[in-house]
């Protein structure tokens, strides 16, 4: 069976009307649907189908029960998202199952709305794991510490300092100018810790006016503000057990900055509009090129946020501090846009890395790709060096 764009759901429940029942909501909703009437089939279809992203399935069945169906699942399949039906004398065995990984799960008599809304989180979940797994193939040409590109003693200060705080708890702060690479250095952590099988969340707060920056990061409620017309969760519900990376933290709001305190002290918040306390496990890692001290003395940003998130901080050098690193970096780029344009370029001429050594480069590493970029888009088929008539302008102005 062929993945459904939208999504493949798995009901397993011995109660003919209630499968009847999901089956009808979930299809409506634009989801593939199987069903299963106990746990034995349930597991078949899972071992069957690679195409399951969510089991939704009752915590008592007279064969294999939902807790037992969800262990066995998870070991055919560890990405699949798991949310229990209960009845109300039997939500202490559904939070026992949330500890063997369930996703959520729902009391009966469940309102159908609560059900949609719990079923698209575990989907979007399940989503973000996928993409996760991705990057995670990537690790081995992108985000390894020796991949990351720098033979400079500076990067090799950075990357040491990544290798020590990956495995940890810490909440880390990456500091570095613009284009330096901070959420490179962001993923090396989350990939290289405990946490990598879980999401990566990433946010750009500069983006965002407070009020949606607060709806992103927290989620809110139907009907929490104007716009507002279905329940949505955030960003930190999303991250629950990875890694949620906060760029640009020194944009952050006050109202914002506080709700962020709390949860990085208590690990526990509110959606907006919403009254439940909903409790993550995230790590989180922050990025600014600001003066956040500055900020502090100003008042611009909370002296005790600060404190929180910087527990571990990380300093990424500009380009113009690491000019060892500039060659290399050259040849990182070149074998990478290269084999995407299908061009036989190979090396830089001693004339334009001479031209790329004495640049300050502002825009730091990321300037430098896009110069390798453009001169490999703009090099002829056989050609196979970089010349200086193949940068940009600005380098060979600023000589």
């Amino acid at each position: 069976m062929s993945r459904n764009s939208t999504g493949t759901i798995l009901i397993a429940d011995d109660e003919a009307n209630i499968r009847r029942v999901l089956e009808a909501v979930l299809s409506k909703e634009g989801f593939e649907v199987i069903t299963a009437e106990n746990g034995k089939r349930a597991l078949d279809a899972v071992s069957t189908n690679t195409a399951i992203d969510v089991l939704v399935s009752d915590l008592i069945m007279p064969d294999i029960n939902g807790v037992e169906l969800l262990e066995a699942a998870r070991q055919i399949n560890p990405s699949i998202s798991v949310i229990m039906i209960t009845a109300h004398g039997t939500i202490k065995s559904a939070v026992d199952a949330m500890r063997l990984g369930a996703f959520d799960y729902i009391a009966k008599p469940f309102d159908l709305d609560e059900l949609k809304v719990v079923v698209k989180k575990a989907l979007e979940r399940r989503h973000l794991i996928d993409e996760n797994r991705e990057l995670r193939q990537q690790l081995k040409t992108r985000y390894r510490f020796d991949n990351i590109v720098g033979t400079s003693s500076k990067m090799q200060e950075v990357f040491r300092l990544v290798e020590r705080v990956a495995d940890t708890r810490a909440s880390v702060l990456i500091r570095g100018e613009s284009g330096t690479g901070k959420e490179l250095i962001a993923r090396a952590i989350h990939f290289n810790s405990s946490r990598a099988q879980s999401p990566f969340v990433p946010v750009v707060c500069i983006a965002l006016s407070e009020q949606l920056l607060e709806s992103e990061l927290f989620g809110h409620e139907k009907g929490a503000f104007t716009g507002a017309i279905s329940q949505k969760p955030g960003r930190f519900e999303m991250a629950h057990g990875g890694t949620l990376f906060l760029d640009e933290i020194g944009d952050i709001p006050g109202k914002v900055q506080m709700k962020l305190l709390r949860i990085l002290q208590e690990r526990e918040f509110e959606r907006v509009g919403g009254t439940k306390t909903i409790r993550v496990d995230v790590r989180v890692v922050t990025a600014t090129n600001q003066d956040l001290e500055n900020a502090v003395k100003e008042g611009k940003f909370r002296e005790d946020l600060y404190y929180r998130l910087q527990v571990v901080q990380i300093i990424i050098p500009p380009l113009r501090d690491r000019l060892d690193d500039i060659p290399l970096l050259v040849e990182h780029f070149i074998d990478k846009y290269a084999k995407d344009n299908g061009k036989s370029v190979r090396y830089a001429s001693p004339e334009a890395l001479e031209l790329m050594m004495n640049y300050r480069w502002p825009g730091n590493v990321r300037e430098l790709e896009n110069a390798i970029e453009r001169a490999i888009v703009l090099a002829d088929a056989d050609v196979h060096l970089i010349t200086p008539d193949l940068l940009p302008p600005s380098l060979t102005a600023a000589q």
